[in-house]
């Protein structure tokens, strides 16, 4: 059983370009909110960092549904996927430049367009992949597109780290100001006071934070995903592809047409969705509370305060980058619902036995082991979903799909605060609760796996190879 990688790579190239901008989103907006506009209220800060999670709540499965029922030459999601990037990239070209000009006003202005327009296709870019890849093969074509997605948030961290023009300045017990400092500053000589200072980098404050090279190559990067899929994906000839091989080999039970859209789903079927959505709420309020807080929990719990302890999620990121195709494979062969249930076990017993860890090196191990857990979970969970979809429908699920993953986005941090305001011990307890939940959940879900025993033949007979 074969997937056509060449032409998966380039589907996934526009959701590469979604995370990068993501990816620059959670990293400099607070950066530039707190530094350069001087707003140190976290709630106020949070607030706004919260906006794409509400945006997403209603827009995502509105415009996934819309693309759904659109018809053009150039098929139905590139329309969306074209007019938002562009304007995506055109808005958020004035963010740097309100930035550099203390203009809080137009930055905010900015800042909610661009959030305005990535929501216009984040749905449709998604469902390219499940549009043109026959059933069985999806996993593996969402680790590919995860893959892409995490290379486009990686070079994003890449050029902060190359282009970061932030400098530093420190004031001495006299009084007395020394600015255009480099971070990691150990010690500064103040030629007011004519006194050595050492042990200074704790008390740098950080100015000017200017990103304008990141925004551009990344609008350079966005755009250039658009080119690619306008030259290479032929929409509307690879959806009939798919269509037809499907309904060849007696992958799909019905005519996959608009004419079946909105029809009304089978009962066994819809309590398959509802529950197989429950879930994905479930696991990302787990994984999402674990994220979120642990730099504060090593701080807290671990009474520690080198910054070095944030490695232990870059190292569930990294291994989790490795895993995704590996897991796309694996679950091809055993199944969609197996390699998530194995994943949601894992993930409980890693965060049940970091709760009654301290800060050793085995606590890189379990975060490994997060990240291969979360690497089977998200791999396989979307196309679970799409799965139930028809043809027709599958934008408006992939809606569906978002909208659940970004409203428990929103709830656990309220939720998780409730509990870590008594004691930041109930962190990973909390976590594992609600991946619990979402194991409970699944053992109802009967709809959305893969077939593991459909006819390999033919399916590598349309793959062509990599070609």
């Amino acid at each position: 059983m074969k997937l056509n990688t060449k032409r998966t790579v380039i589907i996934g190239v526009a959701f590469m370009a979604i995370c990068a901008f993501w990816q620059l989103y959670d990293t400099v907006v607070p950066l530039v909110l707190k530094y350069t506009f001087g707003i140190h209220n976290e709630i106020i800060s949070g607030g706004i960092m919260a906006l794409d999670n509400i945006f997403a709540l209603f827009m995502l499965p509105v415009f996934g549904a819309l693309s759904d029922k659109t018809h053009t030459k150039i098929g139905k999601r590139m329309p969306y996927i074209v007019f938002g990037t562009v304007s995506a990239v055109i808005v958020m070209m004035f963010m740097p430049f309100a930035a550099n000009h203390k203009n809080l006003t137009l930055f905010i202005a900015a800042l909610f367009l661009a959030l305005l327009a990535m929501s216009t296709f984040r749905s449709p870019a998604v469902s390219l992949m499940p549009d043109v890849t026959p059933k069985p093969l999806r996993s593996k074509g969402n680790a590919i597109i995860n893959l892409l997605g995490s290379i486009g948030g990686l070079i994003i961290l890449v050029l902060i780290m190359i282009f970061d023009t932030s400098k530093y300045t420190y004031t001495c017990p006299e009084g007395h100001l020394t600015d255009n400092l480099g971070s990691g500053i150990q010690a500064v000589m103040c030629e007011a006071c004519g006194k050595n200072y050492t042990g200074i980098n704790q008390q740098l404050s950080r100015v000017n934070p200017d990103y304008t090279m990141v925004f551009l190559i990344l609008g350079l990067i966005m755009i250039l995903s658009v080119v690619v899929l306008l030259v290479f994906v032929r929409e509307n000839k690879f959806v009939a592809e798919r269509e037809e091989f499907e309904r060849a080999n007696g992958i799909s039970d019905e005519k996959e047409t608009d004419e079946n859209a909105g029809k009304k789903m089978p009962k066994d079927v819809a309590k398959s969705l509802i529950c197989m959505l429950l879930s994905v709420a479930f696991w990302y309020m787990g994984y999402n509370a674990v994220t979120s807080a642990f730099s504060r929990y090593s701080v807290e719990v671990w009474k520690l305060t080198d910054s070095t302890t944030s490695k232990c999620l870059m190292v569930a990121m990294g291994v989790a980058l490795v895993a995704f195709v590996p897991i796309g494979i694996i679950s091809s062969k055993i199944g969609r619902k197996k390699t998530i249930i194995g994943g949601v076990l894992l993930l409980a017993l890693s965060f049940f036995a970091a709760g009654f860890c301290k800060f050793d090196w085995y606590i890189n191990l379990l975060f490994a082991l997060v990240g291969i857990a979360w690497a089977a979970i998200n791999v396989n969970s979307f196309p679970m979903v799409v799965e139930m979809s028809r043809g027709s429908d599958i934008g408006k699920y992939t809606g569906y799909y978002y909208a659940f993953s970004m409203a428990a986005q929103v709830i656990t941090p309220v939720l998780s605060g409730v509990f870590l305001n008594i004691s930041y011990k109930f962190l990973f307890p909390y976590a594992t609760v609600c991946v619990m939940l979402s194991f409970v959940t699944m053992l109802f879900v009967k709809h959305g796996d893969s077939r593991p025993d459909a006819k390999q033949v033919a399916l590598d007979a349309l793959s062509g190879g990599d070609d």
